[in-house]
């Protein structure tokens, strides 16, 4: 395993200090978040490193992890939040706090593209070509260090991406519609644990 990718098992440690921004990311059995458990989290500060969480799929007690979630005080990166925040919600009992998404920040700053994936991201603002191979493969037994390679690239990127994002919504003055975007993102993975999927404001 590389030595900027931490394995653990059920939870955080307990002396582990990740600072005030992080990224953070799921991985889970499919996107049905009552059919589909929660199976890995992995959470990165911007320094390229990645700590990866086998979660304990019995009783989902991680009170290390959840503690951070929770904290108004660290910010946390996602890519497509919403998605994330359901599966955390529904096996770990708790919201996530103080949230950005460059997925959204992505749509409101990009308009001039109409592909927002992380693989695009991480390609225009890091310059990297990164592969998307075990996007959907088993992360429920046995990881391998390719898929664990691919967790890692889900978030060592998320905080240049995000600046990235930053300076366009500031610049083309979108950057209040983001926030109140993200205002409106509890909402939405309530509504989806409720069952409500479609658009809402849709006639």
């Amino acid at each position: 395993m590389s030595n900027n990718i931490q394995l653990y098992k059920n939870d955080l440690p307990d002396d582990l200090n990740l600072g005030n921004i992080i990224a953070v990311d799921g991985e889970f059995m499919g996107l049905n978040v009552r059919r589909d458990p929660l199976c890995l989290i992995q959470i990165s500060s911007g320094d390229s490193k990645a700590h990866i969480i086998q979660l304990n799929r019995e009783n989902y007690k991680a009170p290390n992890l959840i503690n951070i979630l929770k904290d108004e005080k660290i910010v946390k990166i996602f890519h497509y939040a919403r998605a994330d925040l359901a599966h955390i919600k529904y096996y770990l009992k708790t919201d996530t706090k103080n949230i950005l998404d460059t997925k959204i920040a992505s749509k409101l700053a990009r308009s001039y593209s109409d592909n927002h994936s992380l693989k695009i991201l991480i390609k225009e603002f890091i310059n990297i070509d990164i592969s998307k191979q075990f996007q959907n493969s088993d992360f429920g037994g046995e990881l391998t260090p390719s898929q664990l390679k691919y967790c890692a690239n889900d978030v060592i990127y998320l905080h240049r991406i995000h600046e990235g994002l930053k300076e366009i919504l500031q610049r083309e003055n979108r950057f209040s519609l983001y926030e109140d975007c993200l205002k409106f993102l509890k909402t939405r993975v309530d509504l989806d644990l409720a069952l409500f999927k479609d658009d809402i404001w849709a006639h």
